[in-house]
């Protein structure tokens, strides 16, 4: 559908409105001033198009909607337990699941169960709360993503592919007893909503019962994976979604799941697995830190509605219109000569802010000044991915310096019209012809964990 010369729409029409408030820029000004230049301490009320995530931000359908009165809130065994189970061994593969209130539930049980002090995690580039778990959990996360991920220029088809021959030197330097898992993202997200291929997956398979090493999936994102492999991998064009989504999911062994997004609720998630050894631990752990293993995190209405979103999530009217409007904003900003990551990913648009700011160097905090100057413009809330992100490294306490500092426009599943990407794309154009006047940041508070979301920053003296 989005690769086609007609116009389309979205499979779907609007039943319900949420009005929007409307600002002046100098609100604007003295909002963000007053949240530290921080687009995650703004007040929801004050931004008019909301960029920031696609995490529990969706709309739901009017099946999840009707689904949820049909919540069992039973303390013990409720039915939507099992209905959700059920939904998820058919359409992931996976035998055993326990809930919980969202992906990083998940991530904190499985790095307690699987890594002791001193282990090496390996992945396709990190996430944020994936890595602090691993680490809190005593292990070292290594990056074995190809290293097209890290250039944004690059337009290789699948930038989240692993890196066989990094994982095989990470073996030959800690040892694979050092190596309780490698955990692969799809649609890796500080990458640019990158997919990786069924044929890298595969070997990476391969690898793994070589090794005798566990394949973790962070699953967030596998519906929007498998649209890329279905549109880009030979061999896959005549596949559905929801079967190269089983397919993908069956390569691998376990899976940490935040339902915001690819299954289109508003909370919820949940760590799913094949070895009954490794979901007893999950159990005995969810009841210490989430609820009974029948509902962990979750309410009943709430697991009904994940059970519903899975189903809608992966039909193939749904997935390509939910990426052809991230690729319709892309289309449109790379018009207007702004550079952002390529190809276009699943789920967000993400602008190089090195680009965009040259002037600005990478311990000023240019994607974290670029994405205040564009809430100030026209009140779009995006996000940082850069050196704020990346954080500090826990032995020397030096700031990350990753080489994409990336400013992320995420676009909420089944909220914005086209419209509003119109908006987006032209305060994008306008914040980047006035670059020069855009300062960078310093901090005046800096948490010791997940720094991003509660620091606080002061524009550097110009």
């Amino acid at each position: 559908m989005t690769t086609s010369t007609r116009t389309w729409a979205e499979p779907y029409k609007i039943k319900m409105v949420e009005p929007l408030k409307m600002t002046t820029e100098d609100e604007r000004r003295a909002a963000i001033a007053e949240a530290g230049y921080n687009t995650f301490l703004l007040k929801s009320e004050d931004v008019y198009i909301d960029l920031l995530t696609d995490s529990g931000c969706g709309a739901m359908s009017d099946r999840q909607w009707a689904g949820m009165m049909l919540g069992d809130e039973a303390y013990a065994g409720s039915a939507n337990f099992y209905r959700m189970r059920d939904t998820i061994e058919s359409y992931y593969s996976y035998k055993y699941t326990v809930p919980t209130h969202q992906g990083r539930g998940a991530e904190n049980i499985l790095s307690q169960i699987l890594i002791s002090d001193g282990d090496y995690v390996p992945g396709n580039m990190y996430f944020t709360t994936t890595r602090l778990h691993q680490e809190l959990a005593g292990a070292s996360f290594v990056d074995v993503i190809i290293d097209e991920a890290h250039d944004p220029a690059s337009t290789h088809p699948f930038k989240g592919n692993v890196d066989l021959a990094k994982l095989d030197a990470l073996v030959a330097k800690v040892g694979a007893e050092k190596i309780p898992y490698i955990c692969i993202a799809t649609c890796v997200n500080m990458a640019g909503g990158q997919p990786i291929s069924m044929a890298n997956l595969r070997a990476l398979r391969a690898w793994c019962d070589r090794t005798d090493t566990l394949l973790v999936h962070d699953m967030t994102r596998v519906a929007e994976n498998a649209y890329f492999i279905q549109q880009r991998e030979e061999g896959y064009a005549d596949k559905t979604v929801r079967e190269i989504v089983h397919e993908l999911c069956a390569l691998t062994d376990a899976a940490t799941m935040s339902s915001k997004k690819d299954a289109l609720v508003n909370i919820g998630g949940f760590l799913a697995m094949n070895d009954p050894d490794i979901y007893e631990k999950a159990c005995n752990l969810v009841v210490v830190y989430e609820g009974l293993h029948t509902y962990g995190g979750m309410a009943g209405r709430d697991m009904e509605a994940l059970a519903i979103g899975i189903t809608e999530s992966v039909q193939d009217d749904h997935i390509s219109a939910r990426v052809g409007q991230v690729e319709y904003l892309g289309n449109r900003l790379m018009e207007m000569g702004v550079p952002i990551v390529q190809p276009i990913g699943g789920h967000a648009i993400y602008l190089d802010a090195k680009a965009i700011l040259p002037n600005i160097p990478q311990d000023q905090f240019p994607a974290q000044a670029l994405a205040a100057a564009l809430y100030i413009d026209a009140g779009v809330r995006v996000m940082e991915r850069g050196v704020v992100s990346a954080g500090r490294d826990k032995d020397t306490g030096e700031n990350f310096m990753p080489k994409l500092e990336l400013v992320r426009l995420t676009l909420p599943r089944r909220v914005y019209t086209q419209a509003h990407m119109d908006v987006v794309a032209e305060s994008v154009q306008r914040v980047m012809q006035g670059a020069a006047d855009i300062r960078g940041l310093k901090f005046t508070y800096e948490p010791d964990c997940l720094r991003f979301f509660r620091a606080h920053f002061a524009p550097v003296d110009g």
